[in-house]
């Protein structure tokens, strides 16, 4: 079963003339452009993750090196609370000799 509306085609159509703009309408370009509709919608999602991990001191000035370690020391602090569970569920299931 596609997944479009009835009565919309299963991919989009240039009009005639306008194949070549259709063609570059690509990911990469857009966010090349870098639209403020994009760059507002990129904003947004960020302060709701931050606000998800509980960082109330988040800003958008806050810099790429400092949110990196913040995720690095929350992935640590999970992976440590689930290597004794993984660990006893291996040794468990490996008989030693």
């Amino acid at each position: 079963m596609p997944e479009v509306d009835p009565g919309y085609p299963d991919r989009i159509i240039p009009k005639t003339g306008h194949e070549k703009d259709l063609k570059a309408r690509t990911l990469t370009n857009l966010y090349n452009q870098r639209p403020h509709w994009l760059d507002m919608v990129h904003k947004t999602v960020d302060a709701a993750v931050a606000a998800a991990y509980g960082w109330e001191d988040y800003t958008p000035e806050m810099p790429d090196e400092e949110i990196l370690a913040r995720l690095l020391a929350l992935n640590l602090d999970r992976s440590q609370m689930a290597t004794p569970t993984a660990h006893n569920a291996q040794s468990q299931a490996t008989p030693t000799t």
